[in-house]
Parts: structure tokens; C-alpha cells; sequence
């Protein structure tokens, strides 16, 4: 297991530590901002594309989304503690989806809202923002005073109205990981001293990432993951040539680099896939690192060529993609807890 670093970071220094639970909101932000862009783009589709407005003016859902954005701002600056930043994070997913999902508008000197590369502008945002949190949360483990300092923060909103048995077992178990800390027994004490009360705000993000995690502990727990894994794998890669055939059988043609992306990154997920495949039998770790490897591919680069010709489809891809991802990393968890893997 990696160890968290004993001398604290640069941003530690700078008063700025990192929120543990910052990567569960950040997905929250992305998934409300990829279902914010579909659902719009499909009501609009349905609608006929109607004109909000009158006498020459258009209400475009720009401006919705900059007000859904400053709603999330707000909010982030009136509220202490940890229960407003699931509402920070979908009140702005909301703002952001409605925002970027008129960027073709802005690009475009005749405001073509159906500009091509739209869709594929998007996505790849919404990737590097996954990556810039990942490469902030992700690549450096939590030093314990950061978690030392969730936990206070969860006493926080303990300290005006209790804290209810889920959120005490969350400040808890970050008050055991930031043992050793400067403060730690003053921030035990002062959890202790906060009564119960189980009223609280409903996190809908929490509420539908522990639905999927239960969800796949079942798939895992039932030894289904490997069959599951390999299914979505064999339909990522079909797919993907797929698209592209449907898109010929429209009469269109993709662009070269489409095409040769395509080709190129399925080439590669299929030598990743087969890797981890044959790593089975004798190192099952090993093996999901590698088929998780194979899916990041098809995220990051399969998915990007196919949103540029046919969105709708490359949509589909990406929910069984995030699919495949889902299942190997709970079978990864899985394997962590039985054998120790590192991590």
C-alpha cells in the first residue's frame, strides 16, 4: 500500500489542503454536466429546436447555465462544512452542461449550434478536467493532516446541527486516518462532544454512487465480473468500427484522422485487453490493471474520434465504457481487501 507522506506538500503550507472526498464530488459535477448536455440536446431535438424570446431577442440556455453557475458559486461561499458541496456539485453540473453544450455557438462566426466538432469539444473538457482532478487527487496519496482537516471540517456542521450515524462514521474514519496529526485529540474530543441527529440535507449524487456500488459488489461478489468485462470489452471494440460503418452507410464521410484514430486506438485497446486476458490465470490483479487499462484507452481516445462523427452512438459507447470501468474497479477493490494488493 503507498504510505502518505510524512513532510506535508506545498499547498499543505499554503493552508490549502486537499478534500478526500474532492474525486466523489468531482465526478458528481462531470456526470450532472454529460446529463445536463443530453437530456438538453434531446428535448431540443424533440421540440423542434423552439426559440425562447420575442421581438428579435433569443433566451439562449447559456444564460440558464451561467445562472446555474453563480447559484454554485454562491452557495460554495455562504455554507461551512461538507453538506453543501454535493449541491455545489450538481447545481454546477447543471450550469456547466447548459453552458458548454453551446460551444459551437462560440466558435463558429454564424453561431452554428450544430457545429461537428462540438460534441467532441465537450468531451474532451470534460476528460482533462477528470485528468486535472486526477492528476490533484489521484497521483499523490493523502497526507494525514488533510485528513485530520476533513475531519474537522465534518465537525463543522456537527457543531450547529448534530451529526447524523453516516456522516459521524465518515468523520470517524477520517479522524483514524489522520492520527498522529497536530490537533488530532482536540478534533476526537470535539467529535465526540457533537450529539446525534439524523436529519440532514439528501446528497443525491452519494445516494445514486452507493446505488451502483452496490449494484457492482453484487456483479463482483457473484464472480460475474470477468464474463462482464470481457462482454463490454468485445462490444467497445466492435463497436467502435461500427460507428464509423453507420456513418458511411448515411452517406457521410469522417475525416481521415477519424478514421485512422479509430483504427488506431481499438488496434491498441485489443494488445491492452489481450495482455491483461492472458495474465488471468496467474496474476488476477495484474490482469484487471490491464483490462482497466484497455478501457481508459477507449475513454480516452476510441470515444473522442467517435464523438466527432456520430454522437449518439459514441454516447452509448461511453455509458458501456464507464460501465467496464466500474466493474473493474470494484473487482479491483475486491481484490485489494482479500489479498492485500497494493494499491
Amino acid at each position: 500500500m503507498r504510505r502518505a507522506p510524512e513532510r506535508p506538500g506545498r499547498l499543505l503550507r499554503w493552508g490549502l489542503p486537499r478534500d478526500p472526498e474532492a474525486t466523489a464530488h468531482v465526478t458528481g459535477f462531470v456526470v450532472t454536466t454529460v446529463l445536463t448536455v443530453v437530456v438538453t440536446r434531446a428535448f431540443l431535438q424533440l421540440a423542434g429546436f423552439p426559440q425562447v424570446g420575442g421581438g428579435g431577442l433569443h433566451v439562449a440556455h447559456v444564460l440558464w447555465g451561467g445562472l446555474f453557475l453563480a447559484v454554485a458559486v454562491v452557495l460554495a461561499l455562504s455554507f461551512a462544512g461538507p453538506v453543501v458541496r454535493p449541491l455545489v456539485a450538481l447545481t454546477g453540473g447543471i450550469g456547466f452542461g447548459l453552458f458548454i453544450d453551446e460551444v459551437g455557438k462560440f466558435l463558429t462566426q454564424d453561431n452554428d449550434y450544430f457545429y461537428a466538432p462540438a460534441p467532441m469539444i465537450m468531451y474532451v473538457t470534460l476528460v482533462l478536467l477528470m485528468v486535472w482532478a486526477d492528476v490533484l487527487h489521484g497521483r499523490r496519496v493523502h497526507h494525514r493532516r488533510e485528513h485530520l482537516a476533513a475531519a474537522a471540517d465534518h465537525a463543522v456542521s456537527g457543531l450547529v446541527g448534530g451529526l447524523s450515524q453516516r456522516r459521524r462514521a465518515v468523520a470517524e474514519d477520517l479522524l483514524a486516518r489522520g492520527r498522529g496529526a497536530r490537533g488530532w485529540a482536540e478534533t476526537a474530543a470535539l467529535l465526540r462532544a457533537i450529539p446525534d441527529d439524523e436529519e440532514e440535507v439528501l446528497d443525491p449524487v452519494d445516494a445514486a454512487r452507493q446505488r451502483l456500488r452496490a449494484l457492482l459488489h453484487g456483479v463482483v461478489r457473484r464472480r460475474w465480473s470477468t464474463a462482464l468485462t470481457g462482454v463490454l470489452l468485445l462490444v467497445l471494440l466492435a463497436g467502435a468500427p461500427a460507428t464509423l460503418m453507420v456513418h458511411r452507410a448515411q452517406g457521410q464521410t469522417a475525416p481521415g484522422w477519424v478514421e485512422a484514430g479509430v483504427l488506431g486506438a481499438t488496434a491498441l485497446t485489443l494488445v491492452v485487453a489481450a495482455r491483461g486476458w492472458l495474465l488471468l490465470p496467474t496474476d488476477r490483479y495484474a490482469a484487471f490493471r490491464w483490462l482497466r487499462g484497455a478501457v481508459l484507452v477507449t475513454l480516452l481516445l476510441t470515444q473522442v474520434a467517435l464523438y466527432r462523427v456520430e454522437p449518439w452512438l459514441a454516447s452509448a459507447g461511453l455509458l458501456l465504457a464507464v460501465a467496464a470501468l466500474g466493474v473493474t474497479g470494484a473487482e479491483l477493490r475486491r481484490l485489494q481487501r482479500v489479498a492485500g494488493a497494493p494499491a
